[in-house]
């Protein structure tokens, strides 16, 4: 009984002892001063931890302004994606014209000039113009005059005469719309600018 009972003892001592001795051997394996790097902000004296967040995408139901000035946006957006193409290409031609005629004297040939260039237009744009709104047809005359320089009542007015120009702008008022209307990418027309370049970015126009 006394055999047994020694038998007992010694094993529990061998395995406390076993035990004792992993537990050393696993302390061992751990590093003295374990840490882990991580990014800190230092506020008023004191080091704080600094965590970059995810990002928290809110949305929000569009209130009456809102959706009037997204519509009112995305209207002169489209019209602008339509009539830019047509701009571009007027513009391109009448400044030619304008190069050719300072170097024309006799009026003859200026207005033989002219009626080359206009048939050109007017083969190329009729049909397409035709088919534009009046308020795409504003937008037309706004980047004419940014691709020229000139609005269109002084064009019309250079190619045709003073009474022609006259009588399309008075076309032009019972259309409530106007010929003389400036382009001023820096003032009211910021946003129509802004359209532009995102137009010439995709369809790799040049100013």
């Amino acid at each position: 009984m006394r055999r047994t009972v020694t038998y007992k003892i010694s094993f529990i001592l061998c395995i406390a002892f076993l035990a004792a001795k992993n537990n050393h051997v696993f302390a061992q394996q751990l590093p003295i001063n374990d840490t882990i790097l991580t990014a800190a902000v230092i506020y008023e004296g004191d080091t704080i931890e600094a965590k970059t967040l995810q990002p928290l995408l809110i949305r929000s139901w569009y209130n009456e302004s809102q959706m009037s000035a997204k519509a009112k946006w995305t209207r002169l957006r489209n019209a602008i994606y339509v009539t830019y193409p047509y701009a571009k290409r007027a513009g391109g031609v009448m400044n030619i014209l304008n190069v050719q005629l300072a170097h024309i004297i006799k009026s003859e040939d200026r207005k033989k000039c002219i009626q080359s260039k206009e048939k050109e237009l007017k083969k190329e744009f009729t049909d397409p113009l035709t088919n534009l709104s009046i308020y795409q047809g504003k937008v037309l005359m706004k980047l004419i005059n940014r691709e020229t320089g000139n609005n269109c009542y002084e064009i019309i007015k250079e190619y045709k005469g003073g009474f022609t120009a006259r009588f399309y702008q008075t076309v032009a008022f019972f259309f409530s719309s106007n010929l003389k209307q400036p382009y001023d990418k820096n003032g009211e027309d910021v946003e129509m600018e802004k359209i532009v370049q995102e137009v010439e970015r995709m369809y790799g126009f040049r100013s």
